[in-house]
Parts: C-alpha cells; structure tokens; sequence
C-alpha cells in the first residue's frame, strides 16, 4: 500500500516537474501592447456611449417629469416620494456619468 502511495508521489512530482519546465520555457508574452490598445479603444468608444447614455436619459427623465406633472394635477398623495425619486435619479444620471468621464480621463 506504501509503495503504490509512493509511486503515485513520484509520478505526480515528475508530472509537475515536465509541466512546469515546458511552461517556463514558453518565452514571456509582452501584454502592454494588448492593454493599451484595450484602454484606447475603450475610451474611444465610450465618449459615444456616454452621450447616448444621457440622451437615453434625458427622454426617460422627460417620461418621468410628465408622470410627475400628471400625478401632482390629479391631487395624488404621495406626489413628494415620486418626485423625490425623479429627481434623485436624473442626479445620479448626470454624475455617474462626469464621474466616469474623469475615472477614464476624457
């Protein structure tokens, strides 16, 4: 039973031994050119996206403004929540969107 354990060790350690001089003879892979070109393409892309995130945004904040409108003339009660909530949305749209501007330096 010893013997088979060990044999097994020893076949094990002799795969590791293969596996990992074949990997470290692999010559090492330059990745910058690959993430520079991600990072440019990135921000390439992303002025169009953020623009027409907040154009998205300006009908729906729009739709909202309306429904709003319509729930304060019909005398509902709980006018305040939903403009709050309006409100509070059409900010968070306007600073994610300048953050992420700055965080991807544009």
């Amino acid at each position: 039973m010893k013997k088979q354990n060990l044999q097994k060790m020893l076949w094990l350690l002799m795969a590791v031994c293969v596996c990992h001089s074949s990997f470290a003879a692999l010559p090492m892979l330059d990745i910058t050119t690959g993430i520079d070109g991600a990072a440019n393409t990135v921000k390439g892309v992303f002025s169009n996206v953020s623009n027409l995130v907040l154009m998205v945004g300006a009908v729906v904040g729009l739709a909202g403004g309306i429904r709003v409108y319509n729930k304060w003339n019909n005398g509902d009660q709980d006018v305040q929540k939903e403009l709050i909530g309006w409100a509070g949305a059409c900010i968070f749209l306007l600073l994610s969107g300048t953050t992420l501007k700055l965080f991807f330096g544009l």
